[in-house]
Formats: C-alpha cells, structure tokens, sequence
C-alpha cells in the first residue's frame, strides 16, 4: 500500500508540531543543522511561536503521522535566489518515500504567491546522500565550497533550483 503523504504549511497555533519535528530532527542527525539540541529544547512556546512568524515552516505528513520538515525564508539571497530553503530533515523511516519531493511540489505550487520562484540551499559538501537527493529534485551546485564558520573544518556548498511554477515534479 503507497503511503499518503500531506503537506502543511504551519500556523504560529501548530508551533509544538515544530518543536517536536525540530528537537527529533536534532536528536537523530545532531551534525546536520547549525543549531543544537541542548539550546532547543530550552526553548518556550514564545520561542517556537517566533520562529513560525519568522520563516515558513513545511511539514510533511506521512499516514498522518509528521515526518519530514523544512523552513523557507524569503530573501534576495546569494546566486540570485528568493528564498533559502533550511533545516530539510526526513524521519529514517520514510526516507525515499517521497516526502522531500512532496514538499518541493508544495513549494512549487505556491512559489509565485510566496516569493518561492529560486529557490537556495547549503548542504554539507560530504553530505553525498543529501546532494544526491537535492540533484533529483533539480538542485544544482552554485559556487564553491565554503568553509564552516561553526564547525571549523568541514565544508558546504550551496546548490539551487528554479521553481516548476504550478506544475508539480513528476
């Protein structure tokens, strides 16, 4: 049976819905983020509502369960984009399941409304899985890679996207 898989776009009122996407997101892949664990799940309701009403943050729902979560912030960024995609992070559990191309058909869906047409991201540059990942949904390596002002030795890059408009990925 395929798994059903919905998209949200959160509310200041679904802020724990963030928190508990986010502090998972943490606890299993610690590494992959610029923020920590520790400092997080420190943070109040206040908190998690400030976040919401400062980025947009995308959840993917696998059989009613949330599994996967982005944010998006709309910015004139570095290699002409409109918006910064962060904090991608998927349950192991449903990887490959499809959740990261429904939320970018959510995206694409909604980029001429939301400012979401060019669409920016860093990943680490030995994430090889994530590149990979970002290649099939049209992502491309913008620049070179740039050294880790927070995690001195390691290297992202920056990769993006132009938007599909309406038309969802295949």
């Amino acid at each position: 049976m395929k798994s059903q898989i919905q998209v949200a776009l959160l509310t200041s009122d679904e802020w724990s819905r963030l928190r508990d996407l986010r502090l998972r997101s943490l606890s299993e892949s610690p590494d992959a983020f610029g923020g920590t664990l520790d400092l997080e799940k420190t943070y109040s309701e206040i908190d998690w509502r400030s976040q919401i009403s400062k980025l947009d943050y995308l959840v993917a729902s696998v059989n009613s369960r949330d599994s996967a979560i982005m944010s998006v912030e709309v910015l004139v960024g570095d290699h002409g984009t409109t918006c910064w995609i962060g904090g991608c992070w998927s349950d192991p559990q449903v990887r490959g399941q499809g959740t990261f191309r429904a939320l970018f058909n959510f995206v694409d869906q909604h980029c001429e409304s939301k400012g979401w047409q060019r669409q920016g991201l860093g990943v680490w540059a030995d994430n090889i899985a994530a590149i990979a990942a970002y290649r099939a949904l049209g992502f491309t390596e913008a620049g070179e890679k740039k050294p880790s002002e927070r995690h001195p030795g390691r290297f992202y890059i920056h990769m993006v996207r132009e938007s599909k408009g309406t038309h969802a990925l295949d």
